[in-house]
């Protein structure tokens, strides 16, 4: 009985060892799992920081990126061309200037006078038609009075020398006043390609002096090197491109003026032989 009370006893104090190991793995395990998720969350919190640093560098990365793209545009706009015209000369630089400034103001004034002399000729044609043939020249006059332009001054000169009876004398009085009204029409034009011719030459002028001051440079140095010339070349280049530029513009202006002006011109002389016929149709004057 004692050895089978003594193995009862061996195998409970066994079996109590081994509840226990069991019971300390365990707590061990899910203390290993506890450090385990602590370590993983605090990695994930830092991976966060991270990624959120790496966010605001880019953005201050693309932001930098922006303002220095804007202020690269600034620069090769105005920047660039204030920067070209000091470096070209304010005295070389303010002759093509002053070329440009000058002509656009001749050339935007004879525009906008140009399209305000501009009418609707075949209807203008057509109502003094139809007072000379209700045979109210008076009608016809009025007409012509109240309506802009250089068609409406001729028909009321021919209109008004149309009582004398003679179709030669409304035709010189028609030709004499077109040819009054064509100087009226190229008013400011002689100004405006003298300009055109003036900017270039201007610019070639600052060419000319800018490699003289070249010259004078290496003279003083006693050096040829790129240095000491570069300056007097720059002056030089820049100051022929100013003229240039200005030459185009205005040239540009002048081609057009001329062309509506052609065109007004046209336009008289059709309404003046449109003003003969129907006087010698209607028989107000004698052929």
């Amino acid at each position: 009985m004692k050895k089978i009370s003594s193995i009862l006893m061996l195998l409970c104090i066994m079996t109590l060892s081994v509840q226990t190991i069991y019971a300390q793995d365990a707590e061990a395990a899910a203390d290993a799992v506890e450090e385990a998720t602590e370590e993983a969350g605090e990695a994930i919190e830092e991976a966060g920081d991270v990624v959120e640093e790496a966010a605001g560098d880019t953005e201050e990365v693309v932001e930098e990126m922006t303002e220095d793209a804007s202020e690269e545009v600034e620069e090769s706009g105005l920047q660039v061309l204030k920067q070209k015209f000091i470096e070209g000369g304010a005295g070389f630089m303010a002759l093509p200037l002053i070329c440009l400034i000058l002509g656009l103001a001749i050339a935007i004034e004879r525009i906008i006078s140009l399209f305000w002399m501009s009418i609707n000729t075949e209807k203008f044609v057509s109502q003094i038609e139809d007072e000379v043939a209700a045979g109210n020249l008076d009608g016809a006059k009025e007409i012509c009075r109240n309506t802009r332009g250089p068609v409406a001054s001729i028909f009321y000169q021919g209109l008004d020398r149309a009582d004398q009876g003679s179709i030669d004398v409304v035709e010189k009085s028609v030709v004499s006043y077109g040819s009054v009204q064509m100087g009226q029409l190229e008013k400011g034009l002689v100004w405006l390609s003298l300009f055109i011719a003036l900017a270039p030459m201007l610019g070639f002028m600052g060419t000319v002096i800018g490699m003289i001051g070249a010259f004078d440079a290496i003279e003083k140095a006693g050096d040829i090197s790129p240095g000491v010339v570069a300056s007097g070349i720059k002056v030089a280049l820049l100051t022929t491109v100013a003229g240039l530029i200005v030459a185009i513009i205005l040239q540009i202006f002048y081609n057009f003026i001329t062309s509506k002006i052609d065109g007004i011109v046209n336009g008289m002389e059709d309404a003046s032989i449109s003003l003969v016929d129907m006087l010698v149709k209607n028989k107000v004057v004698k052929a």
